[in-house]
């Protein structure tokens, strides 16, 4: 409510309150206000190409740190995706530590696996998205990115949104934000930055994630892995 009137009909007294001399006519502005609604941005419009245009943004070869402010108006696992085709990155190793995900960024990741682009996959989720999704998404997950040993889920209590590769040429490419891979419809923040020392740091932390929490035995070579943990 922006503005609220007080009149007999909307205000119950007392007998007591009723004898204050008071002008219920008077019109009070209140201090708080009730926000204007947000617009959700519909499927069709979360575009691929706005992720494209933002890569071209951001100068790879002399990469240092960028802040970006972007709006949901994309998938940001596209930014991903996109970073690496226009690139043309070699990914030696790819970390991602994410609270959730959406079925575009499978289709991505497989994208980039079965392009050659991505040597090593580690994906670390939260154990909220594992249970909710267990039947459908995680499935999917294993279904699509359990190629040629290139792939481990670990899955443990976090929320920390953290996206990190190391390419052939030497780069230690991080980001690190407010932003899940799905898109949101929402303002989000990130920094992306060539950073070996940032890097070293939280893959040291990821690495003992993933060998305590990992969900595939890569010894056991059995693209249906998924039906032994059911």
């Amino acid at each position: 409510m922006i503005k609220e009137t007080f009149n007999e009909k909307s205000f119950n007294f007392n007998e007591s309150f009723s004898k204050i001399n008071i002008n219920l006519n008077n019109n009070f502005e209140n201090r708080y206000i009730k926000p204007p609604k947000t617009k959700d941005i519909p499927y069709k419009k979360l575009k691929y190409q706005k992720a494209v245009d933002l890569v071209k943004d951001i100068d790879f070869q002399n990469l240092d740190r960028v802040f970006c402010l972007v709006s949901g108006n994309f998938i940001f696992g596209d930014f991903i995706e996109a970073f690496i085709v226009q690139n043309n990155i070699l990914v030696e190793e790819m970390i991602i530590s994410t609270l959730s995900y959406s079925q575009d960024n499978i289709d991505s990741l497989e994208n980039l696996i079965n392009a050659n682009y991505i040597k090593k996959l580690d994906l670390i989720i939260s154990d909220y998205f594992f249970a909710h999704e267990r039947n459908k998404l995680i499935k999917n997950t294993y279904d699509q990115l359990d190629k040629n040993n290139v792939f481990q889920l670990a899955v443990a209590g976090t929320h920390c949104k953290t996206y990190q590769f190391k390419t052939s040429g030497g780069k230690y490419i991080i980001i690190h934000g407010s932003v899940n891979m799905r898109s949101s419809s929402n303002l989000e923040q990130f920094v992306i930055e060539d950073n070996e020392d940032l890097y070293n740091f939280n893959k040291e932390y990821q690495d003992k994630i993933i060998e305590k929490y990992k969900t595939i035995n890569k010894s056991i070579r059995d693209k249906n892995l998924f039906n032994l943990i059911k």
